[in-house]
């Protein structure tokens, strides 16, 4: 509830998030991470340890139709270049 109230979203939604049935905008994901006080790349990760590791997504049978991962790809490409731009 303190997530949700501090990037301005409602539990559900980041429940959501939470459970793996929504992925958020990359302007979501820069909320997350400020009211985590983390830095967004971080988001992607796990501790294992005192190391990093990739998280993975859990099993589940590919659903995902061409003409989805096409958009996928366009905006997590658009994405990326918004968070370069910015950085730069």
């Amino acid at each position: 509830m303190a997530l949700a109230e501090l990037c301005g979203t409602s539990t559900s939604y980041i429940g959501q998030i939470e459970i793996g049935n929504r992925f958020p905008s990359i302007d979501m994901i820069e909320k997350i991470a400020e009211a985590l006080q983390i830095k967004p790349y971080l988001l992607f990760f796990t501790e294992n340890g005192n190391e990093l590791t990739e998280t993975k997504p859990p099993d589940k049978k590919n659903t995902m139709s061409d003409a989805m991962k096409d958009e996928l790809i366009k905006r997590l490409t658009d994405a990326v270049r918004r968070v370069i731009k910015r950085a730069y």
